[in-house]
């Protein structure tokens, strides 16, 4: 069986941070998702797609990302239901992502109130200009021994090697 959803939208609003009882961090968020085609009226849609993230990565989404940021996310399709305050079963259907990818820099949305426009760069130049920003002292030195060095022979006959 596969379950697997990748998608690349904007967040409709700011991520929703939140702890539960045993101090897990969990962030709930929409994202709006482009349609690859027009309507009748020659207008594009979008669909607003709820998803959840947990952990660490839930408390980096909410921290660096606000509404409007292009991410990035890559999960699964997930089914719940509960009894509400009425008594009704309601069912969910969301992604709940194992990762989140910044798409863009927090100040490329000041770029495009310049001008910039909607799209302008790409993923690449961000990933770029992200590793740039990183502090980069050891960036082009030579590692020094070799990786072997701390290793322990490992007893293994050539039969059970898979090549």
């Amino acid at each position: 069986m596969l379950n697997r959803v990748v998608l690349v939208g904007r967040l409709t609003k700011d991520p929703d941070l939140r702890y539960t009882a045993s101090g897990v961090a969990v962030a709930n968020f929409t994202i709006a998702v482009n349609r690859p085609f027009s309507n009748q009226q020659g207008e594009r849609e979008a669909d607003f797609i709820n998803c959840v993230i947990w952990r660490k990565p839930a408390e980096n989404l909410a921290n660096y990302m606000g509404k409007g940021s292009l991410i990035g996310v890559d999960g699964r399709i997930q089914t719940r239901s509960y009894d509400n305050q009425d008594g009704q079963r309601v069912y969910v259907t969301e992604i709940v992502a194992d990762s989140v990818q910044f798409l863009e820099s927090r100040n490329s949305k000041s770029n495009q109130s310049q001008g910039g426009g909607q799209g302008s760069g790409s993923y690449q130049d961000n990933q770029y200009q992200n590793q740039q920003q990183a502090p980069s002292n050891n960036q082009y030195s030579q590692p020094t021994g070799s990786p072997n060095d701390s290793m322990e022979p490992i007893d293994i006959s050539d039969d059970d090697l898979p090549f």
